[in-house]
């Protein structure tokens, strides 16, 4: 008996696992919390997302990837070791992982990725493209002659491919996506209303009410934050014709991203993508309004793919019984 075969989507803001006949077996924040003095490992996941921006000095909870890449590579290590374990319990064979990067890598940021998994455990590390993944995962049969288009915004990056035969024909990957989001929203906060907010009341802004496409109607939220003039904590009511304001730079940087790889595509797979229309994955994608910005700006059917923040760990997943058409191993 072989150890288990795992398809990790191993993202900026969340590690999500797929093993073979189970499905989704593992969604977490990809945050550790370590002991600054010790190096020793107090939180992953959840319970150490929970201490972000809330510990004393002694621990830090660390975010080890960041723009879709290994910024910490022995916390990387330490997070896959646990996630490991908690999926396949002490293993006596030691799983095989297919492991999902952006398309724009280096190989030394690849190398990372494949020496961090083998030392946390895994007995074969397989490497796939994160946009083939989440066409896999959207269920989009890619082996034909006929191209495809895939925008997958994730946490870290916004990768867009356009495959046709199994590969990528033309791609991009932007350093611009969910993270990004939040960060222009605090800006915007700070420099509107002179508050500071924490990244996590940014992220729940951009989820409640963020959009990037007008609503018929105004919606509202209170935040919570530091005033930067008194000092002193403080609450405002922030609106989601604010939110747009605050998401119109980032939005329109994938819009012009989409475009550019649309310009270089070879004209029959432009055609194909014309009348299929483009498929929108990741987290990222639920954005309010990105689909229908997209659809306007560029004149093309957009759709979300159904369990849009799943399709990545999904189609690493799937990937596994293609290993010899698909994924490199090392």
């Amino acid at each position: 008996m072989f150890g288990q075969d795992i398809g990790i989507d191993l993202g900026t803001a969340t590690v999500i696992a797929y093993v073979k006949g189970k499905g989704i077996v593992l969604r977490e924040p990809s945050v550790v919390a370590l002991n600054n003095v010790t190096n020793e490992v107090l939180a992953v996941g959840h319970e150490a997302r929970r201490m972000l921006g809330r510990t004393p000095g002694n621990i830090v909870a660390i975010r080890p990837l960041k723009e879709g890449v290994i910024s910490d590579y022995t916390v990387t290590e330490k997070m896959l070791k646990h996630y490991m374990t908690k999926i396949c319990g002490r293993f006596i064979f030691a799983p095989r992982l297919m492991i999902c990067i952006p398309s724009q890598v280096t190989e030394v940021e690849k190398k990372a990725v494949i020496d961090a998994a083998s030392n946390a455990g895994a007995r074969k590390v397989f490497l796939i493209e994160e946009p083939i993944a989440a066409a896999i995962g959207a269920g989009i049969d890619i082996s034909k002659p006929c191209g495809n288009m895939i925008v997958d915004i994730g946490g870290g990056t916004t990768d867009i491919a356009v495959i046709s035969l199994g590969g990528s024909v033309i791609s991009t990957s932007l350093k611009v996506a969910g993270d990004k989001f939040d960060e222009y929203i605090t800006k915007y906060i700070k420099k509107h209303y002179n508050m500071a907010i924490g990244e996590r009341t940014a992220e729940e802004l951009k989820m409640n009410i963020g959009c990037v496409y007008p609503k018929i109607q105004d919606m509202e939220m209170d935040v919570r934050g530091i005033d930067l003039i008194t000092g002193l904590p403080k609450t405002l009511t922030i609106y989601s014709s604010e939110m747009m304001e605050a998401l119109e730079e980032p939005a329109s940087m994938i819009v012009d991203a989409v475009h550019s790889v649309l310009e270089k595509t070879p004209p029959e797979l432009a055609a194909d993508i014309s009348d299929k229309g483009i498929y929108m994955t990741g987290g990222g994608s639920l954005l309010d309004g990105l689909d229908r910005l997209l659809q306007e700006k560029l004149g093309i059917n957009v759709m979300i793919a159904e369990d849009a923040v799943s399709c990545v760990a999904k189609g690493t997943g799937k990937a596994l019984d293609n290993l010899d058409k698909i994924g490199k191993s090392y």
